[in-house]
């Protein structure tokens, strides 16, 4: 009798356990994605700059940039909501910060609490997006090879393979920061009690 209550609650620790590990998570080196409960897929990064970013209604957020990715990490506070739509907020910061005379959306794949675009820009271009959304954080990756936003899509629809290869991959530098922007554009609110 004591062995099985024993038993059952190892199981329910176990299952806690594997559903409280964060969808992203940043590690030495390289980043890694909750894909199911049982997986986490690890993509290796080399040559990354962290910078920390601050503002009155996150608790963390940073930007990081490598050759191939730019990705910022915001966590807010618990009572902090967005404004507007997250990832339409960070898509029209990119629009915003390089100036493009044209943005067409071609590609739009949505897995759990992952979502995928790529977009063609000024007809020549093309720009890869991922939005993570977890409980009070968000991840926004710009993939400027398309390496990442394949291998993580493959995870989830393992027949896919990228269709826009004959366009040029947009290498540019990023800076930019939403949670640096908040205090001018008003990105995030506290909730009304």
């Amino acid at each position: 009798m004591f062995e099985t209550i024993v038993n059952i609650l190892k199981f329910i620790f176990k299952k806690i356990t594997k559903l409280s590990v964060p969808y992203f998570s940043l590690r030495e080196n390289s980043l890694g994605f909750k894909i199911t409960s049982e997986f986490i897929y690890i993509y290796d990064i080399s040559n990354i700059y962290t910078k920390q970013r601050h503002d009155a209604f996150v608790l963390s957020a940073y930007t990081l940039k490598s050759d191939e990715l730019y990705l910022e990490y915001i966590e807010f506070q618990n009572d902090v909501l967005w404004q507007q739509d997250a990832f339409g907020a960070f898509l029209n910061e990119v629009k915003d910060e390089l100036k493009f005379t044209s943005f067409e959306l071609l590609e739009k794949l949505n897995f759990s609490k992952y979502e995928f675009r790529t977009y063609k820009i000024d007809d020549e271009y093309i720009l890869s997006f991922i939005h993570l959304q977890e409980l009070h954080k968000d991840i926004f990756i710009v993939d400027k090879k398309v390496e990442l936003y394949e291998k993580l899509i493959q995870n989830f629809k393992k027949d896919y393979s990228f269709r826009y290869k004959e366009y040029k991959k947009l290498n540019q530098d990023f800076s930019f920061s939403l949670t640096k922007s908040n205090s001018f554009k008003n990105y995030f609110r506290i909730t009304s009690s």
